[in-house]
């Protein structure tokens, strides 16, 4: 599969039926919510759990030297915690341009905090996508975080702001945690910006 999935979203799924559909956040679209949406509610779904095992060649990395970004590995029994967002459809025109790189639209139950639910849309970049870096050890992935720039700013913004909104939430995510400790550490490291 190649890096650009926009048309592959755009076949998978007929969304002109939908007046509305709920979108599931789980790493840059909890912070940075570029699109306009109804309503947004903090909201989870079973059997998932977030990793910074996804490349990132146009956003947080290039073609030579990916950044790393959150997608979400199957893990029976776990949680994961993100934001839900209640949107139009058009957005996805946006946001499949916007996830591009390897993401593709799956449909997923989700539950708010107040016990409701409903089933949402969710990208995800799968181990099968040309551009899926797989497991490292935390340490590493914050070196290449540390060292990754792209057209939308340095990959350690994307961790650190993820860090930061998942604190907002009172999330406590093991592994973006020791990432961000990781990666604060080299950052005080002499000769690194």
């Amino acid at each position: 599969m190649s890096f650009n999935t926009i048309e592959r979203n755009r076949q998978r799924q007929n969304l002109d039926q939908h007046d509305s559909l709920w979108l599931f956040g789980y790493g840059s679209l909890i912070f940075k919510a570029d699109f306009p949406y109804i309503e947004r509610r903090p909201a989870t779904i079973d059997g998932w759990v977030r990793r910074f095992w996804q490349g990132s060649h146009d956003h947080r990395g290039t073609p030579d030297a990916p950044g790393r970004v959150a997608t979400l590995i199957r893990a029976p029994g776990e949680t994961c915690l993100g934001m839900a967002y209640h949107v139009s459809p058009k957005v996805f025109d946006h946001l499949d341009v916007r996830e591009k790189n390897g993401y593709l639209r799956f449909t997923t139950p989700m539950t708010f905090m107040d016990g409701d639910h409903a089933d949402g849309l969710v990208y995800i970049a799968t181990e099968d996508n040309a551009a899926f870096l797989g497991p490292a050890p935390e340490s590493e992935i914050a070196g290449q975080i540390a060292h990754s720039h792209g057209p939308s700013g340095p990959n350690r913004e994307y961790l650190l702001r993820l860090a930061d909104a998942l604190r907002e939430l009172d999330v406590h995510d093991p592994h973006v945690f020791t990432i961000e400790r990781h990666l604060k550490d080299i950052l005080m490291q002499p000769g690194v910006h």
